[in-house]
């Protein structure tokens, strides 16, 4: 009997050894973790702390954000009151009187909101095109509440933008940044005043660069937007899109969304081209656009099957303008352009935006791809009537009165037509020629029996022209035509 009484005392001590070792494990595992406690968990803090030392947790917006709403406004703009009196339908009183004793409302002044961005001390503002457009008067509102009503000093649909100024001094200014440099993925900033809340500030970064959405309804859209997630609402357009350090890198212009309202894409016009048109403005009351005389294309690998082009870089080019300055300048179908200057261009966008920056009468240096080679071209480009000369004011007035592009005839249908000279309509849209009955192709060769050799003769022909006006000139099977109109 002795050998099983020590064999239990010996289990016996074995169990208590366990059960204290049992105790002690389960005692230091439940202080290193903790789960539903309000003991700290230390390799937890360890962990958020090596994370708040990441790149992306030192970004700070305030900087950026203080300098810029000061030099946001509102833009209220109001529109021509309608002549429509609609009476207000009162259901009681029309049982107990009859219809004829409604009361009639009073006609109300239409008007909307947006934003702008002062760009100098002395008071001229960036916004966008569409929204001081048709507007009848336009009041800006600053952030310390001042109150004035703007000028339009001139506008660029082609571009969606507007300068607009106001009359007074020292006032706080945003300075132009590069949106060249802007890489995807960096922080910006969206400043402006979505649904009438001034001063709001929202955060994303540049999701993309070189963006055409067609939206712009001109004639000559350009459409090279920064695409951004920063928060974009009705109200913000002709706000500021700002980086970290504060400064202007673009304008904030349209948003994508099947709601009206902000999902996710805002779009904003690289400061690039915003200076651009704003020195055009100030210099000329109308921007100089030059023209590189090119159908362009972008390249994909169906493009690169068809055409046996082995690299997608670059932009194709598909068509060249009569006279113009591509083929001028030695350009032909099928050669692609990967430079302008010294920007590579692999995007139609990419290619309008740096034409874009460009005067008529500028010579440019284009790379382009043939052959397998690289060939470098000096063209000079030209504005849109086919010269090299700045476009005036008036100038533009009288395109629009016509409704039509022009270019100076080629040299092969001169030779044909046993022409001196003419200007051929290009285009057609609505206006003055259209309506008497004028076709695309028409080269007019004389203006109430003045000859014309080019562009300059239709212009200086037409300027302060009032009355009638006898349009003479052949179209290109040789058929000869006159027709009358009056401005």
């Amino acid at each position: 009997m002795k050998t099983p009484i020590k064999n239990l005392v010996g289990m016996l001590l074995i169990a208590c050894v366990g059960g204290f070792a049992g105790a002690t494990l389960y005692k230091n595992t439940e202080k290193t973790t903790s789960i539903g406690t309000d003991a700290p968990d230390r390799r937890g803090i360890a962990r958020f702390a090596n994370l708040s030392n990441a790149p992306e947790a030192t970004v700070d917006f305030t900087k950026a954000a203080e300098q810029s709403i000061h030099a946001v406004v509102h833009v209220k703009t109001y529109y021509p009151q309608s002549n429509n009196n609609y009476g207000i339908y009162d259901p009681f009183q029309d049982f107990f009187w009859g219809n004829g004793n409604r009361q009639q409302q009073e006609p109300q002044q239409p008007e909307a909101s947006g934003s702008g961005v002062i760009i100098s001390n002395d008071g001229y503002i960036v916004t966008n095109n569409h929204v001081v457009e048709k507007a009848s008067k336009v009041e800006i509102t600053l952030n310390d509440k001042r109150t004035y009503t703007a000028s339009v000093i001139g506008t660029d649909p082609s571009t969606d933008l507007a300068l607009i100024k106001i009359d007074e001094k020292e006032l706080p200014y945003l300075s132009y940044g590069n949106s060249d440099i802007l890489k995807v993925g960096e922080w910006v900033l969206a400043v402006g005043n979505p649904f009438n809340l001034t001063s709001t500030v929202t955060a994303g970064i540049v999701s993309a660069k070189a963006r055409n959405i067609n939206i712009l309804n001109s004639k000559y859209p350009i459409e090279a937007f920064i695409q951004t997630d920063a928060a974009v609402n009705p109200g913000n357009s002709g706000g500021a899109l700002v980086n970290t350090q504060g400064d202007l890198v673009g304008i904030n212009a349209a948003i994508a969304s099947n709601t009206g309202s902000y999902t996710g894409y805002s779009f904003a016009i690289p400061v690039s081209i915003v200076k651009k048109v704003v020195n055009d403005l100030l210099e000329f009351g109308e921007v100089q656009r030059g023209f590189i005389g090119i159908t362009p294309e972008d390249i994909d690998t169906k493009l690169a099957a068809e055409k046996g082009i082995k690299q997608l870089k670059g932009v194709y080019v598909k068509g060249l303008t009569e006279n113009g300055s591509a083929k001028e300048a030695g350009l032909a179908v099928g050669d692609i352009i990967t430079r302008i200057g010294d920007a590579e261009v692999n995007s139609v966008p990419e290619l309008q935006e740096q034409v874009s920056r460009y005067r008529p009468g500028n010579k440019v240096n284009v790379t382009v791809l043939r052959d397998g080679k690289e060939t470098n071209m000096a063209v000079v480009l030209r504005n849109r009537n086919g010269s090299t000369d700045i476009v005036k004011k008036e100038a533009n007035k009288i395109i629009s009165l016509l409704g039509a592009d022009f270019e100076k005839v080629g040299s092969e249908e001169e030779q044909k037509l046993g022409l001196n000279g003419g200007v051929k309509i290009n285009k057609l849209a609505t206006g003055k020629l259209r309506s008497a009955g004028i076709r695309e192709g028409f080269i007019v060769t004389r203006i109430d029996h003045n000859e014309i050799h080019n562009t300059d003769d239709l212009m200086e022909a037409l300027q302060n022209k009032h009355g009638a006006v006898l349009i003479e000139g052949f179209y290109p099977n040789g058929m000869s035509a006159y027709y009358a109109f009056g401005i």
